[in-house]
């Protein structure tokens, strides 16, 4: 029998995501952030967390939302991207949430179109649909590259 998927819920705007629990580090609430000049539109600056410079994405850009409204539900997922911290800043994180794998479906192609392939499926969980997404995928475009080298290696555990 296949273990249940274990993603870390958040929502951006009225959509809940999920990502594996294996990629996110911490989520922390959204703290100053400092920002950064000729930084692409979606990035919104950087933090200190514990004395490390981590590189701020808003993920509710990125998704080309119009209207972003700020509160104080509004946290910060910080995830490992190759072996790199990221923040992204999200309208709200919920729980980690267990999906069988039989309540997966693929993309499909309402998501196979243009650059959605972060996509990997959605989940269904007590009535909710939760779209599964691939961080690396994600954020795997030219912009970001500049974000990735603004970002400190993760210390490697000796």
């Amino acid at each position: 029998m296949e273990k249940d998927l274990q993603v870390v819920g958040f929502r951006v705007g009225n959509e809940t995501y999920g990502v594996r629990i294996a990629a996110v580090r911490e989520i922390v609430r959204v703290p100053e952030i400092t920002s950064v000049p000729n930084a692409p539109e979606i990035i919104e600056g950087v933090i200190n967390l514990r004395g490390k410079i981590i590189p701020v994405m808003d993920l509710r850009k990125r998704f080309g939302l119009a209207e972003i409204v700020t509160d104080k539900k509004n946290r910060i997922l910080v995830v490992d991207l190759e072996n790199k911290l990221l923040g992204l800043i999200v309208n709200s994180a919920s729980e980690v949430l267990k999906i069988s794998p039989s309540d997966i479906e693929p993309p499909g192609t309402v998501f196979a179109e243009g650059e959605s392939g972060y996509v990997t499926g959605v989940g269904k969980l007590k009535g909710r649909l939760i779209i599964l997404l691939d961080i690396n995928k994600l954020l795997h475009r030219p912009e970001f590259k500049r974000l990735e080298e603004a970002a400190e290696p993760v210390a490697t555990v000796k």
